[in-house]
C-alpha cells in the first residue's frame, strides 16, 4: 500500500510538474509574441517615418496632390526670341490740306487787291487785252483817256445752265490823268436824252468805300448786255471797277429760261466789296506808265 502510494504521490508529482511547466511555457510564448508584435510595430513605424522623410518637399499648389511614385515637375525657363517682321511698313500717309475756296489777287503797281473765287477765271495786265472777248470785257468809262486794264475775273460760262447766262465779268481799270472831279463823271451818255449830256451817277457806299456808280444797257434780238461801272479816286488816280453781264437766247430758243440778274451781281459786288487799295510809291507808277507806252504823269 505503502508502495502503491509512493507511486501514485510519485507519478502525481510528476503529472504536476509537467502542467506547470506547460503553463510556464505557454506564457513565455505569449510575452515572446507580444514582443515579437511590439518589437514588428516599432519597425513599421520606423520604416513609415523614413518613407515620409525621402518624399520631397511639396511646394503649395492649387493643383492636385502628386503621386509619390511620379517624379517632380520641373520648371524650364525657354529664352523669349523677338523676330523682326520682314513685312515692309507702310510710310504715313500725308494728311492732305484742302486748298482754300477763294483766292486773293493783288498788283503792287496800282495798290489793288480784291478776293475772288477760285473757280473764277483770271486774266491780268496785257492777258485781259487777248482775252477781253470771251470774257465779255466792257469799255472804260473815264471821262479822259489814258485808262490802263489792271485785271479782269470772269465766272465760268457754265455757271448757270439751261438758263441765257452767256458771261459775267469785274473788270479793274486805272486813270492816273484824271483829277479827283473828273473822277466823279463818267463818259457814258445818257441814251434816253437827246444832247447827249453824261450819265447821272448816284453816290453808293460798296464795302467801306464811297464810290460814284452809273449804269448801262444794250440789247439786240440775239444778245443783251449791262454793265454797272463805279469810280473812286485814291492815290492821285482814278479807279473804276466794272460788274458786267451778258445774256443770250431767252425767248430764240426752246427750253431756256432768263438767269436771275440779281443773283449774279451779288456775287460780282461781293468781289467789289472786298477791294482794298494800298499806297503806291512814285516809282512803280513811273514804271508801270512807261511799260504801256505812254508818258509817265
Amino acid at each position: 500500500m505503502s508502495a502503491i502510494w509512493k507511486s501514485t504521490s510519485k507519478g502525481t508529482s510528476n503529472n504536476t510538474y509537467t502542467g506547470t511547466m506547460l503553463s510556464s511555457w505557454s506564457r513565455q510564448q505569449k510575452l515572446a509574441m507580444i514582443a515579437g508584435f511590439v518589437i514588428l510595430g516599432i519597425l513599421l513605424g520606423v520604416s513609415a517615418c523614413s518613407k515620409q522623410s525621402s518624399k520631397p518637399a511639396l511646394v503649395g499648389a492649387s493643383g492636385p496632390t502628386q503621386s509619390a511614385g511620379a517624379p517632380a515637375a520641373t520648371t524650364t525657363t525657354t529664352p523669349t526670341t523677338t523676330i523682326a517682321s520682314t513685312t515692309p511698313v507702310a510710310p504715313p500717309k500725308k494728311a492732305h490740306k484742302k486748298r482754300p475756296t477763294v483766292v486773293t489777287y493783288s498788283d503792287a503797281n496800282s495798290g489793288v487787291s480784291f478776293v475772288y473765287p477760285r473757280k473764277y477765271e483770271l486774266a491780268s495786265g496785257d492777258k485781259v487785252q487777248a482775252q477781253s472777248a470771251d470774257m465779255g470785257a466792257a469799255a472804260m468809262n473815264f471821262v479822259q483817256p489814258g485808262g490802263v486794264v489792271v485785271a479782269a475775273v470772269a465766272l465760268p460760262a457754265a455757271s448757270y445752265p439751261g438758263t441765257d447766262f452767256a458771261s459775267a465779268f469785274f473788270n479793274v481799270n486805272v486813270n492816273r490823268s484824271l483829277s479827283e472831279q473828273e473822277c466823279s463823271h463818267f463818259a457814258l451818255v445818257d441814251k434816253r436824252k437827246a444832247d447827249g449830256q453824261a450819265a447821272a451817277a448816284e453816290k453808293v457806299t460798296i464795302g467801306s468805300k464811297d464810290m460814284e456808280m452809273t449804269s448801262d444797257f444794250s440789247a439786240n434780238a440775239v444778245r443783251q448786255a449791262e454793265a454797272k461801272y463805279y469810280h473812286s479816286y485814291e492815290n492821285g488816280a482814278c479807279y473804276e471797277f466794272v460788274l458786267g453781264l451778258g445774256t443770250a437766247g431767252y425767248g430764240t430758243a426752246d427750253g431756256v429760261e432768263p438767269v436771275d440778274r440779281a443773283e449774279v451781281f451779288k456775287k460780282l459786288e461781293k468781289i467789289l466789296a472786298s477791294v482794298k487799295i494800298q499806297p503806291v510809291e512814285q516809282e512803280h507808277v513811273a514804271a508801270k506808265t512807261v511799260e504801256n507806252g505812254e508818258p509817265a504823269k
